[in-house]
């Protein structure tokens, strides 16, 4: 299941983060849960640490965040998420499925590159991007509460 000796490795999209971060979601208590005990590692590159930046000076449902508050998302962010730079080959990226969403496209090449074992979403453009071609993904899509589902394996 894992690509690193047991270690589960994970890829949020945007809107997880923000169900961590911001919505305190319960649905992410799994992947919280595992994380906490060093089961499963997360990582973030440098282009989804952006959107994530951009989207939480948007207003957010009924709340907006403060420059300070944002600041202490993304510190957040920072401290559970490992930074890489999500360097790929033209081939490795050629060699990917395509989201019909080319905004989501950053989220497969981010999992590809940090040789993630699952990207967590709720985007449905990925969901089915999954469907139909998982074969040809490296790591698996799920949504949060289906890695909660998961038998995740002792550290």
């Amino acid at each position: 299941m894992t690509a690193s000796g047991g270690l589960i490795r994970l890829v949020l999209d945007t809107q997880v983060w923000l169900d961590w971060l911001v919505f305190d979601d319960p649905g992410i208590r799994p992947i919280r849960r595992a994380q906490a005990l060093h089961r499963a590692a997360l990582f973030i590159d440098e282009v989804c640490e952006a959107e994530l930046a951009r989207v939480l000076g948007y207003p957010l449902g009924k709340r907006s965040l403060d420059a300070a508050a944002q600041a202490a998302c993304l510190a957040q962010c920072r401290r559970l998420a490992g930074r890489f730079e999500s360097v790929l080959s033209r081939e490795e990226r050629a060699g990917l499925p395509q989201c019909r969403d080319a905004d989501d496209q950053k989220f497969v090449e981010a999992a590809a590159a940090a040789r993630a074992d699952f990207l967590v979403t709720r985007d449905r453009a990925l969901l089915e991007m999954n469907r139909r071609r998982a074969r040809a993904l490296p790591f698996r899509v799920l949504t949060p509460e289906a890695f909660g589902e998961l038998e995740i394996p002792q550290a």
